[in-house]
């Protein structure tokens, strides 16, 4: 879809007719709209609910057949409420579709796809977006980086990445906590031999992925100067395997994903992108 490929059309259209089929099947029979397939990691559901919310939420408007719309957008919009329903008091989200804790990770994710959701046309109240954008603010530390949590840690770049563009998410494009997370991602710039700072291999592609968004929607100057780095980054042999996709510790799948949606980010077919 970044490509611009939609379901049903193109070259890749089967393909991406076949992944709104499956991310529409894995409804939780247990749970109204929660989007969980039960034979994958049983850590962190809700990544996934997020996710999966924010592409049908991407694939909304694309889909021809009649039957096949209706059911996409009656499943969206519980997938919505379900998000909607569970945000914690602190104005976050954690891993179980539950009120109890929160961290900006998985906060990135529903707040994401609530403003892609809003995007297609879907009522998310403002009260839950202010919540949001109080709690990713409250995770922010004194040198512009943001924590995991807001009870504390050190501040790091792919959460600093998540951070911003929470905020960015929930319409917020202006102010000092959007300046200073914008200045510390830079410490990160990539394309610079190793060790740059203290930049971890873990998470590499959540980091990235989020971080290149961060500067797509901040523009110029930072954008031309971000993503000339994080393209050679990418496309060298070092990152590249012999079969043409990328590793990461969590699976080749994943950072390839990720790697391909940084690359396609100037193509601005996705509106989640659009500014």
């Amino acid at each position: 879809m970044a490509g611009g490929h939609q379901p049903g059309r193109g070259p890749k259209g089967k393909i991406v007719l076949d992944a709104v089929q499956f991310v529409l099947s894995q409804e939780d029979g247990r749970r109204s709209g929660f989007l969980h397939n039960p034979n994958a990691s049983p850590h962190g559901p809700m990544y996934g609910h997020g996710f999966g919310t924010l592409f049908l939420a991407e694939v909304h408007g694309m889909i021809n057949g009649k039957e096949l719309r209706d059911k996409l957008h009656e499943k969206l919009k519980r997938a919505v409420d379900l998000i909607i329903n569970t945000q914690n008091g602190e104005g976050g989200w954690r891993y179980q579709p539950e009120r109890r804790d929160a961290d900006i990770s998985v906060t990135i994710c529903q707040i994401m796809a609530l403003r892609a959701a809003r995007n297609a046309g879907f009522h998310v109240p403002k009260s839950t977006v202010d919540k949001c954008v109080e709690y990713v603010k409250g995770c922010q530390a004194h040198d512009g980086g943001f924590r995991y949590m807001k009870q504390g840690g050190p501040p790091a770049f792919a959460r600093t990445a998540a951070g911003v563009v929470a905020l960015y998410s929930s319409g917020v494009y202006k102010g000092p906590e959007l300046e200073s997370g914008l200045a510390y991602l830079m410490k990160y710039k990539p394309n610079q031999p190793f060790p740059r700072r203290d930049m971890p291999e873990l998470h590499y592609f959540y980091g990235h992925y989020y971080a290149a968004q961060a500067m797509w929607t901040a523009g110029e100057p930072r954008w031309s100067e971000w993503f000339p780095a994080i393209r050679d980054e990418l496309v060298s042999r070092s990152r590249i395997r012999d079969d043409g996709s990328w590793a990461d510790s969590i699976c080749s799948h994943y950072a390839t994903a990720m790697a391909c949606i940084i690359l396609q980010i100037p193509n601005n077919y996705l509106s989640i992108l659009q500014k």
